[in-house]
């Protein structure tokens, strides 16, 4: 309860230094009086808030919260604390259907566009389980069976790029770079509503997390049908890191950092791990586009690089951690 209360209070500290830092700085006194519909909001300040800097700070914070959870289920289903969603696959196949989509369409709907980058997420995950199958799968199946689908969307999205239009290939890399700069408020219903599915059902199978982690003999030596319930864990991480993706692009290493802040504030129990990971995301996301605002102007980098030059050296970190354990 004590980490929770501390990472909400960063957050919301964060939250307000991005809705009052940008081009046009706007007074604390402002942000409380849109915030509230006071009559005291001047015009200016209603239309940088509430049109601009507050829908891209909430739905940079579900970007985050989701893409944490995922990050924390993948580390869970494949007993890694490496792994994060990509490594499962889930982001090359929505990179490849929203490559597919800009080169195509040229300039999409945009909701076109975040459904078919869903469902390529929600396609190839559902690819790799069923093809690591072998009277059971396996964490090492389903990493390898990864890492071959990934480097397969990757190429093909290669391809398409190499004989796209250029104009329509500079948007997919934009968008595949990471990016909540075009949040709009449908974005953030949508994603809004398949977090509460993932956070939901995660806090169902919390304690079958707890128990899985110890292995899948002690696992079943205890009476948990263990297929089940990683086939739930794999649709879950997909759900989540699919809408996450398909709101905003490839945002790297938020699945692998944030887990581990939960890890080091709380434990190894999932249940309380849940809602610290998921602030802990959401915290890195939005305390990472307010850096990238800030540090690089005028001219800002999308967020999704920021997290990766923020993710590379705690990757580093790790692996030096590992190796000297």
């Amino acid at each position: 309860m004590r980490s929770v209360l501390i990472l909400s209070g960063f957050s919301v500290v964060i939250l307000f230094l991005a809705l009052a830092i940008g081009d046009h700085h706007v007074a604390i006194a402002q942000i409380l009086a849109v915030l509230t519909d006071s009559p005291a909001a001047d015009a200016q300040s209603i239309q940088i808030i509430r049109d601009i800097r507050l829908p891209r700070v909430i739905l940079g914070f579900l970007v985050g919260a989701s893409l944490a959870t995922a990050g924390m289920i993948a580390q869970s289903v494949l007993r890694n604390p490496l792994a994060e969603p990509g490594l499962i696959g889930v982001n090359a196949g929505a990179a490849l259907a929203a490559v597919i989509v800009i080169v195509r369409f040229e300039v999409p709907p945009t909701h076109l566009l975040s459904w078919l980058a869903f469902a390529g997420a929600l396609t190839m995950s559902l690819a790799i389980y069923a093809l690591s199958w072998n009277s059971g799968s396996s964490s090492l199946r389903i990493i390898l069976i990864g890492i071959g689908l990934s480097s397969l969307a990757g190429a093909g999205a290669n391809f398409i790029s190499t004989f796209g239009n250029p104009q329509a290939v500079q948007r997919a890399m934009v968008w595949l770079s990471g990016s909540i700069y075009n949040s709009t408020w449908d974005k953030i219903r949508t994603l809004a509503t398949w977090l509460t599915i993932g956070i939901v059902g995660s806090a169902l199978i919390a304690r079958e997390m707890d128990l899985l982690i110890l292995g899948d003999e002690t696992a079943r030596a205890r009476g948990q049908p263990v297929e089940l319930i990683r086939a739930v864990m794999f649709v879950l991480c997909a759900v989540l890191s699919g809408a996450a993706v398909a709101a905003a692009g490839l945002v790297a290493f938020v699945g692998l950092i944030a887990p581990h802040i939960a890890r080091s504030l709380v434990g190894h129990s999932h249940g309380l791990m849940l809602p610290v990971t998921a602030l802990a995301g959401g915290l890195l996301v939005v305390g990472a586009d307010l850096a990238a605002r800030t540090l690089f102007t005028p001219a800002p980098l999308p967020v999704g690089l920021m997290t990766a030059i923020l993710g590379a050296p705690f990757f580093a970190y790790l692996m030096w951690q590992k190796k000297n354990a």
